[in-house]
């Protein structure tokens, strides 16, 4: 009996030292793996806070040997010898990013319920259109999206702006596959309760649709933060920050620095949202759950 209870606690401490030797095994990927995800991150901190003098040295130096903020200080003198103040350019950014995350998140879910939860003849086709078109970048159909501005008069306006980045077929692709996985009970018995189509929307299927909604934030947010004015828009009194900065990256290596700069400012939005986001798709992931 001795022998038998021997071997099973032998047993057991294999098993153990197994699930410990892979848990740890497993830290060490995510954790390597986290730290190549970071570098770009640290060299860019680095390089906008290195000198003149060292963001030509080579090999390059993975630190800052006499750190400065000469750079920042050269980021907002420059900016501000435009005849457009920096703080229009800040709002212009801030203005365009929150209008196309709430209409790209309002518009890619209702038409998200409707593609997932409606029989309509010719669904299946226009489903298949949105998964043909996650293969395409907008430049693809730059010219007809120019042609259709210069047409409605859209050209230096905000709308230039905003109205071409609110259809995302990223965004409704992903609402839709998030959406199909609510159980038609739910909605037949909102039906049965006397429930709208748009009610049924609102406050039966979108309170349970948070992770996909805060992962369809973090890409709006992250893509609308990121926009630049091209050849929509030449008035300067509507042109976005990081239009103004690459135009400043653009005059020459004396701006190394201030580009640097520039690339740490408008890093620190997205990094910002994405964890206020990702702490709430966690804990509704965590705590939600359907069941039919």
């Amino acid at each position: 009996m001795a022998q038998v209870n021997t071997a099973k606690l032998h047993a057991s401490n294999r098993q153990a030292g197994r699930k410990t030797g892979g848990s740890v095994a497993i830290f060490l990927i995510l954790a390597i793996l986290g730290l190549f995800m970071a570098l770009p991150i640290y060299l860019t901190i680095v390089m906008s806070i290195k000198p003149i003098e060292e963001l030509f040295v080579f090999p390059p130096r993975l630190y800052a040997a006499r750190p400065t903020l000469d750079n920042f200080r050269d980021m907002f003198r420059v900016l501000h010898q435009n005849r457009v103040p920096f703080s229009r350019y800040v709002f212009n950014s801030v203005f365009v990013t929150a209008a196309v995350t709430v209409l790209q998140c309002f518009f890619s879910s209702m038409a998200a319920f409707v593609l997932a939860k409606c029989k309509f003849p010719g669904g299946k086709i226009i489903n298949g259109i949105i998964v043909v078109a996650l293969l395409y970048q907008s430049n693809v159909i730059y010219i007809m999206q120019y042609i259709v501005m210069a047409k409605l008069h859209m050209i230096d306006t905000y709308t230039a702006l905003i109205f071409p980045a609110i259809a995302s077929p990223m965004g409704l692709f992903l609402m839709r596959q998030s959406i199909s996985q609510v159980p038609d009970s739910m909605i037949e018995a909102a039906k049965v309760d006397g429930a709208g189509l748009f009610r049924i929307c609102w406050q039966v299927v979108m309170p349970n649709q948070k992770p996909a909604l805060m992962t369809l934030i973090i890409f709006a947010f992250q893509g609308a933060w990121n926009i630049q004015t091209g050849s929509v828009v030449f008035r300067e009194e509507y042109k976005t920050l990081p239009t103004v900065v690459s135009q400043a990256a653009a005059s020459g290596l004396a701006r190394a620095g201030v580009a640097m700069a520039a690339a740490v400012f408008l890093l620190i939005p997205p990094i910002v949202i994405f964890m206020l986001a990702q702490r709430q798709v966690i804990e509704t992931m965590a705590h939600s759950g359907i069941k039919d």
